[in-house]
């Protein structure tokens, strides 16, 4: 078929950081269109890597007959729209994480992938990280025994993302540190083990320390500067339990706390071994071996996950093929964070 021939809608930060590099970094892939409701950052995109037509309405992208696939990277209020738009134009699309604001608009994605015939996958780019797979195998070789439980810590000292903004309005992100930082981290879960079926979610938000705008203070704020009139209505942190029909996870998140320490891992807990793993980087292995406690550290090359990610796309584009990240498998982490804020918001357990 040729090169694969790409739109990139939305030039923000996971657009120029990941998307567009690994795009170009791909000798089956062409970049035709950059799209932004911000005609600046599309026309910014152009200039900068010198290629491509910049357009400010996606559906001028979508009504190009030679554009084969899109990267949708718009706030999340624009995930289900766009998406659906583009696979019932005949494009193929890797949209980025979160699938959308809830599980119904995810449920809505994935039917329009199924009319469709298209590819949906959702950037859910751990599933293409070197030690996330490494932890799969060894936890799918029996080398940890049972899984029984898997403990989540996604948490740091006051970093609320652009306070005030999309990040922080409800509107627009449908939630907070779960639905921006939770869903990597509970994803990974679910895909070293199996993507088990849950049972029961328990689980409490909390929306306290960005309140006040004005007062707070913070270490670090990425996508800010901070909107002083601005909404903050999210959770910023949250804690709870998972049953499933495999391991039971509980977790710990907090975009904001008062501990000054950044708490950033997994730790998969078996009868014959356990495994912490660092995100974003390497994992450890405690166990047993002729009656003696061992703790083993690993060395290995690590490839970039979102050139994965991207390659992997742009070949299952051309060939058809069904990567871990597609909807049809990642919509169940959807439904999992929709059941923790079904959980936080009636103050009770819920059954699925």
């Amino acid at each position: 078929m040729g090169k694969v021939k790409i739109g990139v809608i939305g030039c923000g930060n996971i657009a120029n950081n990941a998307h567009i590099p690994s795009y170009l970094n791909n000798s089956e892939a062409e970049i035709r269109y950059f799209c932004d409701c911000v005609p600046e950052r599309a026309q910014n995109a152009v200039k900068k890597y010198q290629c491509g037509t910049a357009v400010s309405d996606y559906k001028e992208v979508l009504c190009d007959p030679e554009i084969d696939a899109v990267s949708v990277c718009t706030p999340n209020n624009m995930h289900s729209i766009i998406t659906i738009d583009a696979l019932m134009a005949g494009k193929h699309v890797l949209c980025e994480k979160p699938a959308a604001r809830t599980y119904a608009e995810a449920v809505k994605m994935q039917k329009a992938q199924q009319e469709s015939g298209k590819i949906l996958n959702i950037g859910v780019v751990n599933r293409f990280n070197d030690a996330v797979n490494k932890i799969r195998q060894m936890i799918e070789d029996g080398e940890l025994g049972e899984i029984y439980h898997v403990y989540v810590s996604f948490r740091s000292h006051r970093s609320i993302p652009g306070l005030g903004g999309a990040f922080t309005t409800n509107a627009i992100s449908g939630g907070g540190v779960l639905i921006d930082w939770g869903v990597h981290f509970l994803d990974i879960v679910m895909y070293c083990t199996g993507d088990p079926s849950v049972k029961t979610v328990s689980s409490e938000a909390f929306c306290r320390l960005g309140k006040k705008i004005e007062e707070y203070t913070y270490v670090d704020m990425w996508a800010g500067p901070p909107q002083m009139d601005g909404t903050y209505d999210v959770d910023d942190s949250i804690t709870g339990i998972i049953r499933t029909d495999g391991p039971v996870i509980s977790f710990n998140g907090a975009w904001a706390q008062n501990i000054g320490e950044n708490e950033m891992f997994i730790d998969f807990m078996g009868d014959k071994a356990g495994i912490r793993l660092q995100y974003g980087g390497g994992f450890v292995k405690y166990g047993v071996h002729n009656k003696m406690l061992s703790k083993t550290e690993y060395q290995f090359r690590s490839s970039d996950m979102f050139q994965n990610e991207i390659d992997g796309f742009v070949r299952c584009v051309q060939s058809g093929e069904k990567l871990p990240s597609n909807i049809d498998i990642t919509i169940k982490t959807a439904e999992v964070m929709e059941g923790i804020y079904q959980s936080a918001r009636l103050h009770k357990e819920v059954e699925f």
